[in-house]
């Protein structure tokens, strides 16, 4: 059985190189900044994952995942995210607290377990961050989303997902009345700071600092 460490790596190169070219290799000090690590640490970390053929590994270039090591990280990915949908729904989780239990949660080791949850869940397609959940393949569809910062004034758009879990920022959404499936309209873009003052479902004002609208997803009503 892999250790929770070894697990924690695969995952985080998987999301650094998420949405990069084939064979995307991840510098140990992008990876060490992540983890808030050493880079000596990932340096040793990444020659044992090369051992175990998780990663294909150059030295002062960094890793990246190989087919074996991609099949990992999509596992947890999709544990990660078939808890999240749990915690939110059936338990009643805000989406800003269920990302730190998922990340407990992603380890155990049942292959039947997941297919069940999955089951229990009724197959659900994204969790309550909008990202894509992995099929019991592997498969994950792209993500045809865009930041809200492009979103110019008068656009109207639905948000579909963030690009951070951080619970501060999931926290400010919710009270701001910004979830999953809310309606935008960008009212104007304040000089200053490039602040957006949006309208919400048509009803409320709310407003956002730049910063937080680069890590809204969102599809634009045509």
């Amino acid at each position: 059985m892999l250790s929770q460490s070894i697990e924690d790596y695969i995952k985080a190169i998987w999301t650094l190189s998420e949405g990069k070219e084939d064979k995307y290799a991840v510098s140990t000090n992008v990876l060490a900044s992540h983890l808030m690590t050493s880079q000596a640490s990932v340096s040793e970390m990444y020659k044992r994952l090369a051992d175990k053929e998780f990663i294909d590994y150059i030295p002062y270039q960094g890793g990246s995942l190989s087919p074996k090591g991609r099949q990992l990280a999509v596992s947890l990915i999709r544990k990660h995210r078939l808890w999240e949908v749990f915690l939110h729904a059936k338990l009643g989780f805000g989406w800003e607290e269920v990302h730190d239990i998922a990340e407990q949660l992603e380890h155990i080791h049942s292959h039947e377990l997941t297919k069940r949850l999955d089951a229990f869940l009724d197959y659900p397609s994204i969790d309550p961050h909008g990202d894509y959940i992995p099929d019991a393949e592997g498969n994950i569809p792209k993500q045809r989303a865009k930041p809200l910062t492009e979103l110019t004034i008068g656009g109207v758009a639905k948000v579909v997902g963030v690009l951070d879990s951080n619970s501060k920022l999931l926290s400010l959404l919710s009270q701001k009345g910004i979830g999953l499936g809310t309606s935008l309209c960008v009212q104007s873009i304040l000089p200053f700071d490039d602040s957006r003052v949006l309208t919400l479902n048509e009803k409320q004002s709310a407003e956002l600092s730049y910063k937080a609208c680069e890590l809204i997803l969102i599809q634009e009503n045509r």
